[in-house]
């Protein structure tokens, strides 16, 4: 979201919760092109992102109430509903996860930071990388799965020829160790 600062897009999910109908609208025209990108590279499918996508504003104006920016950016807030709309159309049909080439992530829309918010997300970024450096390889292969290729646990667990319990742990072990590590 880049023409919005963090706490202004706070404000558009609080003024959201309140039924504010243009605070959506510029949501929406802020955040959808990056969102549908990520629906796209997890369904491979236009049709069925576009619906993900559509599913996924109608979470946000049912639910913005529930947000709680103590835990999360809205960014990362809008691309975990988006991601969990995904593996529920997913699991509903036979799509596949399939990965983007190259090219294909070059084509994906940019979201141009200024220099500030640059550095912000560069700090962050360098956090949760020393965070992610922290686990065992096996925690940080699930999560960088589970989270950066959009699989489900069941997903994960054939990737890795793993009991599904053990991946759920190491999801779980690594999920409460981050949350310690960066400070949440």
């Amino acid at each position: 979201m880049n023409e919005c600062s963090l706490e202004q897009q706070i404000g558009l999910i609080n003024a959201i919760a309140q039924g504010d109908q243009s605070a959506f609208e510029k949501l929406y025209r802020l955040t959808s092109p990056r969102l549908f990108a990520v629906a796209l590279r997890m369904l491979r499918n236009p049709a069925r992102a576009e619906e993900v996508l559509h599913d996924s504003f109608l979470t946000v104006w049912h639910r913005a109430g529930n947000y709680n920016a103590q835990l999360s950016a809205p960014l990362t807030w809008l691309t975990h509903i988006v991601r969990n709309r995904a593996i529920d159309l997913m699991r509903g049909s036979d799509n596949r996860l399939q990965t983007l080439d190259d090219e294909e992530t070059a084509a994906l829309p940019d979201d141009t930071l200024t220099p500030l918010a640059q550095l912000q997300q560069d700090s962050e970024a360098q956090q949760l990388a020393n965070c992610l450096a922290h686990l065992s390889v096996e925690q940080r292969q699930s999560i960088m799965l589970a989270y950066y290729q959009g699989l489900s646990h069941g997903e994960i667990s054939i990737h890795l020829q793993q009991p599904l319990g053990t991946i759920k742990s190491w999801i779980r072990r690594a999920l409460d160790h981050l949350k310690d590590c960066v400070g949440l």
